[in-house]
């Protein structure tokens, strides 16, 4: 209890009155637990915040894990005292794609493949051709087929950007500006999840990549001027 002793410390709060409806209904989920001495109060939000996360599928975002604490909660403290309490767990809070998510450590991971159990979320098992595809994507989004198609020296088809989007590492941007306004293509908010990336500002330093051959700046000699944008966030 120690932890939650001084992170409560920090934070005060007044008394406030639960808000009741003039009908037979009441407030039916009580997030502010007045009724709770403030060391138990602040050990069920912490409980409350770990198991929405555990049982979602995707990231958690703060406005999600606000609806089940108080209004003067500080998430952010919970999910500090929740990331203490794991330590000594093969499993941590991570923070990615614009949320939180319980991962196992990497620690453990051969443990789990050779276990063969399955996974909430297995990985989708991508070519080395879809893989390079998906790369270029992330860095030069929003990107046209055509222009992806250029980068390559080859037709990128319409096959490997179904199996991108199937993958849900992509989805549709918007109409690109050149003639016949063909969609671009974007990653998503899943792409950053599975990735353990928590914005597209986490990706590899694109020189880096460059210097190792894996990728390049220039379509047909014309330098790519996309900017690596935030596109997926409305996936």
């Amino acid at each position: 209890m120690s932890v939650a002793k001084s992170t409560a410390a920090k934070i005060s709060r007044g008394k406030r009155k639960t808000p009741q409806t003039n009908g037979a209904s009441e407030c039916l989920f009580d997030r502010e637990l007045e009724e709770l001495p403030q060391e138990l109060r602040w050990r069920e939000w912490m409980l409350r915040v770990e198991a929405v996360i555990f049982a979602s599928a995707e990231p958690v975002t703060r406005e999600i894990l606000a609806r089940v604490v108080g209004k003067d909660c500080s998430i952010d403290l919970l999910i500090d005292d929740l990331r203490e309490e794991l330590r000594s767990r093969p499993y941590e809070l991570v923070s990615v794609a614009g949320g939180w998510q319980h991962r196992s450590r990497s620690a453990y991971a051969s443990a789990i493949r050779a276990s063969s159990a399955p996974t909430r979320s297995p990985a989708a098992v991508l070519s080395e051709h879809e893989s390079l595809v998906l790369m270029s994507i992330a860095y030069f989004q929003p990107v046209t087929r055509s222009e992806l198609s250029k980068i390559f020296g080859k037709e990128v088809s319409r096959d490997t950007i179904s199996a991108l989007r199937g993958a849900g590492f992509v989805s549709s941007g918007p109409r690109s500006p050149t003639p016949g306004a063909p969609y671009t293509y974007v990653t998503t908010k899943h792409f950053l999840s599975a990735f353990g990336m928590e914005t597209l500002r986490d990706l590899p330093d694109m020189e880096a990549l460059e210097d190792a051959g894996l990728l390049s700046r220039r379509i047909e000699g014309d330098p790519v001027t996309h900017p690596v944008s935030e596109h997926h966030e409305s996936d």
